[in-house]
């Protein structure tokens, strides 16, 4: 899989995919709009039964609304396949269009979703094509028991040759490239594993950024454990699909060109019961 070369990205857009975030989307919003580059925020309320939309349009977003739900994974693409569409449509006649980086933000963050900054500089520099956020110890407790990250990180190790701090975190900055490298996203909740494994065997750099961030924690109850449990299901089944492509194409992808922890087949979505959490596995 090769990317298609565009110009370096001059500015970002943060799109965040959201479902029954009412509570905390009006804030995340907010957030986002201060990180500098930052010239469009699109929500995406996928499918919510709250009124996640109409709050994120009233703090300043751009909304899309899917009328039912569609999944994290499609929630992502729809905005920023409309990002796109609205970038080609902006150029003038002959010109080819500005393409801006993609800063996908959790709708959770609230005011914390400013501290994504750190994840767009290398991007806009020229010195990333995608950049994955290293969130600290969460304050509330909760999380699961290392599971479905241990199956990930194994899996994009082994496929890709790169070491992931966190591997399922969702807070990244990808430049076109990395965003078209990446496609058709993995369904369900190996959207994050696969899009590593992808932009890395692209011959992309990756780098991993520190960023204070804070964010619902799942608990350990049995609505938890199921959602676990269909996490490690798509994981696994992400990671299957680019095993069995890596034997169709002859051998096993090594790493490539990846950075680091810094301090500073066709697969579709599918849905979820909590399609839009996704830390704290």
């Amino acid at each position: 899989m090769s990317a298609q070369p565009h110009p370096a990205p001059e500015a970002v857009a943060a799109i965040i995919p959201a479902m029954n975030e009412s509570q905390r989307i009006g804030a995340t919003v907010a957030g986002a709009k201060q990180i500098p580059g930052v010239d469009m925020v699109l929500v995406v309320d996928d499918g919510s039964a709250d009124d996640t939309g109409t709050l994120a349009r009233r703090a300043g977003a751009e909304v899309i609304t899917h009328p039912k739900n569609k999944g994290k994974a499609a929630a992502m693409m729809t905005g920023a396949f409309a990002l796109r569409n609205r970038e080609i449509s902006d150029a003038d006649p002959g010109v080819d269009p500005h393409y801006r980086a993609l800063l996908f933000i959790d709708g959770d963050l609230e005011d914390s979703a400013i501290n994504t900054a750190p994840l767009a500089e290398p991007v806009l520099a020229g010195q990333a094509d995608m950049t994955i956020a290293i969130l600290p110890a969460q304050k509330r407790k909760g999380g699961g028991f290392g599971f479905v990250v241990g199956l990930a990180k194994k899996g994009i190790a082994e496929l890709s040759g790169f070491e992931a701090t966190q591997p399922l975190s969702g807070m990244r900055c990808l430049s076109r490239e990395a965003f078209d490298a990446a496609l058709p996203f993995a369904a369900g909740w190996g959207v994050e594993a696969a899009m590593t494994i992808d932009v890395v065997n692209a011959g992309l750099r990756v780098e991993e950024v520190e960023c204070d961030l804070h964010h619902r924690v799942t608990g350990r109850d049995l609505k938890a454990q199921l959602h676990r449990a269909a996490q490690y299901r798509d994981v696994a089944r992400a990671i299957l699909v680019r095993r069995l492509r890596a034997k169709r194409n002859g051998g096993t992808p090594g790493g490539v060109s990846s950075t680091p922890a810094d301090s500073g087949s066709s697969e579709s979505t599918q849905n979820s019961s909590d399609p839009h959490k996704e830390t704290g596995k």
